[in-house]
């Protein structure tokens, strides 16, 4: 296992800059995500550390070597894929044993090491089958597998769950969940999906143009986000965002509606905000004193819980209410908000306001 440094790590092509000198710092047994929109340089930094794409500027570290120079094959890691590159004519063996033949592992040693993997991966029983005899969740155990009989000191995952079904991304992501907490080995992983990044991950970072924009746990990025794109980013539903007008300890909407201001928040009398509202953080009026006036426009029933939209003014906002809450489009009624939860962002720069 080893720690990963990388030191104002940046990336052009010609003029064109997609990674912009970022400092990052993953601990030797530490389950990073990296996470954030297409474009957002992700998948281009986590290339550049397993040595499949050159550093444009700065250094990355494995442990303690500089391995800017050195080749894939000299860094130690292990990359899984999101297409799972898989040999058709080779049974599962086969395909997890490769890399060790190539490395000159005794067999004796490498049918160790695939049984191991294989009883931690729970495919024990397809070593003798070919990929076209599995499933799509099966065969991303199997390139799982290929990785781990390597024994890397890092682990890089990009988007390995993106060609799955919504049923086996939850399998395949609980066992990479169990995988990590198995071996215990540095895992950087990269995807889109923030439902992934908040499940895996002991801490997230979340990139925006290049640049990270925040780092920290799963708690820290989602009840305290730093800007309105975390915000927005983290969290399903996503956060719902209004502008108000701080005026005599209020925060007033544009349509005459008013929440209390939280003695906490740092914002001065007449200073525009957003204000940012997670779809859970709303409940029934008759909980809370702090309530809006507004109308429903869509209902969306989910069994364990309601999704109702609704007005305010001329922004659309998202509710998470209890199943016995009915309501039909069109219907007036209060909702309530607990003071407590609400985030505040300056209107210009749309960073937190702490």
């Amino acid at each position: 296992m080893a720690s990963v440094s990388l030191e104002k790590l940046d990336k052009s092509y010609g003029a064109v800059q997609i990674v912009k000198g970022i400092d990052l710092e993953i601990a030797d047994g530490e389950l990073v995500v990296l996470v954030g929109p297409s474009g957002c340089g992700k998948s281009t930094t986590l290339r550049m550390v397993a040595g499949l794409e050159s550093v444009t500027d700065g250094r990355i570290r494995i442990g303690e070597r500089v391995v800017n120079a050195l080749p894939p094959r000299e860094r130690d890691i292990a990359m899984v894929f999101q297409d799972y590159a898989l040999y058709p004519h080779k049974t599962v063996r086969e395909n997890m044993g490769f890399s060790l033949k190539v490395r000159g592992i005794r067999p004796e040693e490498a049918q160790t090491r695939i049984a191991d993997a294989a009883k931690i991966l729970g495919i024990a029983h397809l070593l003798d089958r070919r990929p076209g005899q599995l499933s799509g969740g099966q065969r991303q155990r199997v390139a799982m597998g290929r990785a781990i009989v390597r024994r890397p000191q890092v682990f890089l995952f990009d988007e390995p769950l993106s060609n799955l079904d919504a049923k086996l991304r939850g399998e395949v992501r609980t066992e990479i969940k169990r995988l990590h907490q198995t071996i215990g080995t540095t895992i950087i992983y990269v995807t889109h999906d923030q439902v992934e990044a908040m499940t895996l991950a002991d801490r997230i970072v979340i990139l925006r143009g290049g640049d990270i924009e925040q780092v920290g746990t799963p708690d820290e990025v989602y009840n305290r986000p730093s800007s309105v794109f975390v915000g927005g980013f983290i969290g399903s539903p996503a956060m719902n965002f209004a502008r108000a007008r701080v005026e005599a300890g209020r925060l007033v909407f544009r349509d005459g509606n008013a929440l209390p201001l939280v003695s906490g928040h740092l914002a001065g009398e007449g200073r525009e905000v957003i204000v940012g509202i997670r779809p859970e953080h709303f409940q029934p009026a008759a909980d809370t004193a702090a309530t809006l006036s507004v109308a429903a426009q869509v209902i969306e029933p989910l069994g364990s819980d309601t999704l109702v939209h609704f007005g305010l003014g001329e922004v659309m906002l998202t509710a998470r209410m209890p199943p016995t809450v009915r309501l039909e489009p069109g219907q007036a009624f209060q909702i309530g908000v607990d003071p407590a939860k609400i985030h505040l962002f300056d209107a210009a720069s749309e960073k937190a306001i702490l």
